[in-house]
């Protein structure tokens, strides 16, 4: 199964400080390959790259780890699907840090089109051997028995298959694997839309070998429609509304239609064969007979292009034209069979996709931006030469990235017309578009009311104080003389203590504890409220503040929040222990994969705590029964489940330390009404879960998706980013 490889140290803090330079790597990466020197990310690995089926790129605009954790429980979706998540270092320039610099990617006798005959466009017969083609094919002319898909081919590139578990349900056309070179080809494609059942056919196309149209019919989809994708298909709402059309009527017709042994042919023929819910054995696939290096293919509108000298696909019409790219890949085909592997190959397709990309990006460099639109500044002089802009070099190796954000958001670098003046218009083009292309950057915002610097400021504050008032509990009462040493003892068992206070305001002495982890926090209210200490029984509770009231509620979303998922916390460990020596005292821990020990970032001190990360929910549940009064070195041990991730510990560890004021807490206050501003907040914040929500389940599986909340880093201060990723897994959760 493809994933990211979770490391320990990115897991539990040590390496969860990720920059933006670290970011570059990885998503240059997960969409190059090992294609313009990308390399493996350093801070983590994506196994198995050539499997992703895109990587698509959610920035949350101005928003940063403070919005993440202010209204953790508004962000219901992202805190339960992502199984990754890390601190992002802010960037004065996020988009520039997030693609790449710009560079002059002027190419030298860049071609003007793609039918130029110079010697350079000619590959020499001693190249050809290198040709993928050639490879792939040898360079003899071959009959078309030759160019169908074996049934490993099918089944390596998600063919329906007779008998396999995904393909119940499905009609299969009863054609015989008896083709010979003499078999009809017949042309198909289809255009879909997206429904809760996933593509569902819109319209099927069938043309036979002279290119005559057989079948041109809209169909019904069974289920309600998320998006018609209208750019695409060039179906409407409205077009579907007569239509009595179903898929059943559609197999019914082609397996009339069909003779036995026939021959189909079409441009990623999976797709249409799997919305159709068809079996065929005998399949010609135009974007695996044109063979490319490392997996990748053409693309139809291209081929047409350069093989054929044909343009399909044109940006005036309204959406593909099925009939015309069914058409294209039978004549592509054809092409293919007459002339054989050899002249194939002599068209250097490679060569003429560069050429026709470089000069894209020449245009679109050399073209006026408009206002607010350019990922950099106009400047009276050219940016430095460093490296290439990660745009540009998407757009060399033929992915052509999308980019959709708001207007009149400046600093976005999302240019030309994808300009939205809605997060709900972003998410419709993004439910249309972003099945269609392999890197995808979708912005949000919050709308420019809710970006003030004064805002920000009171955000801050607001998460800094309730995450103080989360690590502190009161204690009490004790009897006058009570011995404070033993106090301190008993409490220092569940964890570091940051500070100790004894409250002499009341009749009786409590006393004011504050912690460096939540779970010290959490484990002193659950394990001695009630309990006698220094002689007394006293009650141990949080402070009660109106922005506490749902404190309970939140300490039980962040148990169940997927990055905690099979992490507990230990405390009562003596600091003479060593980490190797708690690996040994561990070991006998069933599935235990990682053994974290928190140190103190001044003085490099591991605290009496530690986290242990098993392999799943019911190996650390029971690692809870087992350690639970667990003596250790002489040491009663306690455990409870892991509250605060570890970019997150160390996120409170920083807030705590970087101001000098502690937290004036007090058992009542005021009950305040949140702000008018604040109330309208939440709900856009709840709704924009929402819709990253919708957007996410509309993704393929494998496919790569990382949430930014960019950070801040401007004259009025800097405050830290979030990134959550994960790769999509066949059920639509998130792996990591």
């Amino acid at each position: 199964q493809e994933k990211l490889c979770r490391l320990s140290a990115a897991l539990l803090g040590e390496a969860s400080e990720i920059s933006q330079e670290q970011l570059y790597e990885l998503l240059k990466y997960a969409a190059l390959g090992k294609c313009h020197h990308a390399a493996q990310p350093s801070w983590c690995r994506i196994y198995h790259q050539r499997h992703l089926a895109g990587v698509v790129v959610v920035v949350l605009h101005e928003m940063s780890q403070l919005h993440f954790y202010r209204f953790y429980l508004q962000f219901k979706h992202l805190r339960r699907v992502f199984q990754h998540r890390f601190t992002l270092t802010p960037s004065a320039d996020f988009p520039v840090s997030l693609y790449g610099e710009g560079t002059n990617m002027k190419p030298q006798n860049t071609p003007q089109g793609l039918t130029s005959t110079s010697s350079e466009c000619i590959t020499k017969s001693s190249d050809l051997q290198c040709d993928p083609i050639i490879q792939r094919y040898g360079v003899k002319k071959q009959g078309l028995t030759s160019y169908t898909l074996t049934l490993e081919e099918q089944k390596k590139n998600d063919y329906p298959i007779e008998g396999s578990p995904g393909c119940k349900g499905y009609i299969s056309t009863e054609c015989d694997q008896q083709r010979t070179d003499s078999s009809p080809l017949f042309g198909l494609d289809c255009e879909m839309c997206l429904t809760a059942k996933g593509n569902e056919v819109t319209r099927v196309s069938l043309v036979d070998a002279r290119g005559r149209c057989l079948l041109n019919e809209l169909v019904k989809p069974e289920s309600a429609v998320w998006s018609y994708r209208t750019r695409f298909s060039g179906v409407t709402k409205k077009m579907l509304l007569p239509v009595k059309t179903r898929l059943s009527d559609i197999q019914i017709r082609l397996k009339e239609m069909l003779p036995h042994d026939a021959v189909l042919v079409g441009h990623s023929l999976n797709s249409d064969l799997q919305a159709l819910e068809m079996i065929h054995p005998s399949v010609i696939d135009t974007s695996l007979l044109f063979a490319r290096s490392e997996g990748r293919r053409f693309k139809l509108k291209f081929l047409a292009k350069a093989v054929l000298g044909k343009e399909i696909q044109c940006e005036q019409k309204l959406g593909h034209d099925p009939t015309e790219d069914a058409r294209a890949a039978l004549e592509l085909a054809q092409f293919f069979i007459e002339q054989g592997p050899t002249k194939v190959a002599e068209l250097n397709l490679e060569t003429l996709l560069t050429a026709e990309k470089l000069a894209e990006v020449s245009q679109n460099k050399a073209a006026p931006q408009p206002q607010g639109c350019g990922i950099q500044e106009q400047l009276n002089e050219p940016p430095p030469l460093s490296k290439p802009c990660f745009l540009d070099c998407l757009k060399v190796t033929g992915q052509e990235p999308l980019l959709l954000g708001r207007q009149g958001l400046d600093s976005s670098g999302l240019c030309q017309s994808n300009m939205s003046t809605s997060n709900k218009q972003i998410l419709q083009r993004a439910l249309e578009d972003v099945p269609q292309s392999k890197f995808s950057v979708i912005q949000f915002s919050l709308g420019p009311e809710h970006l003030a610097s004064h805002l920000h400021a009171g955000l801050h504050e607001k998460v800094r104080s309730k995450l103080t008032d989360m690590l502190t509990i009161y204690a009490g009462p004790f009897e006058e003389n009570f011995c404070l040493k033993s106090v301190k003892k008993d409490f220092g068992r569940c964890g570091p203590i940051q500070s100790l206070t004894v409250i002499t305001e009341t009749f009786q002495p409590y006393v004011c504890i504050q912690y460096e982890v939540l779970e010290a926090a959490q484990l002193a209210v659950e394990s001695l409220n009630g309990a006698q200490v220094a002689g007394s029984c006293i009650k141990v509770q949080r402070p009660v503040t109106a922005a506490m009231l749902d404190c309970n509620v939140l300490i039980k979303e962040l148990e169940l929040d997927v990055e905690n998922e099979g992490v507990i916390y230990v405390a009562g460990l003596k600091k003479s222990l060593t980490e190797t020596d708690l690996q040994e005292e561990f070991s006998q821990l069933k599935d235990l994969e990682i053994l974290f020990l928190p140190k103190d970032l001044q003085s490099g001190q591991h605290r009496n705590c530690c986290f242990l990360k098993f392999q799943n929910s019911q190996s650390a549940m029971d690692a809870l029964e087992a350690i639970n009064g667990w003596t250790m070195k002489g040491s009663e041990l306690r455990s409870r489940n892991a509250l605060a991730a570890g970019h997150l510990w160390r996120w409170i560890w920083q807030m705590n330390h970087s101001n000098g004021k502690q937290g004036k807490h007090i058992f009542y206050e005021k009950m305040e009404q949140l702000s008018d501003s604040e109330q309208d907040l939440r709900k856009k914040v709840k709704k924009l879960d929402q819709q990253i929500k919708k957007l996410y389940r509309s993704l393929q599986s494998n496919t790569l998706c990382i949430v930014l909340f960019p950070g801040v880093n401007s004259t009025h201060g800097s405050q830290a980013g979030l990134g959550l990723m994960g790769i999509k897994d066949d059920e639509g959760r998130s792996t990591c």
